[in-house]
């Protein structure tokens, strides 16, 4: 989980980041590098939106997945998925 958040956290950061650093280069060296980090900045988030939510296999507290490689097994009473908890 730690590794999720810190992942998330670090390309948020660095999206937030090129917007903020955008206005500035604007000025100093012209539209077509602002557009480019802000071009740059807009595909980030899905990207740190789907590191988020990847399972991390090395950790065992990690099984909410219902598929890959952290999932509870099937119950053979629930084969529709996951056992109750």
């Amino acid at each position: 989980m730690k590794r999720r958040v810190r992942q998330y956290s670090l390309v948020m950061g660095v999206c937030v980041l090129l917007f903020a650093a955008s206005a500035p280069v604007y000025f100093l060296f012209g539209t077509g590098w602002a557009v480019a980090m802000c071009v740059v900045a807009s595909v980030l988030p899905p990207v740190a939106m789907t590191l988020g939510n990847l399972a991390d296999p090395d950790d065992p507290r990690d099984h909410d997945a219902v598929y890959g490689p952290n999932a509870e097994p099937r119950d053979e009473d629930h084969p529709e998925g996951p056992a109750p908890r």
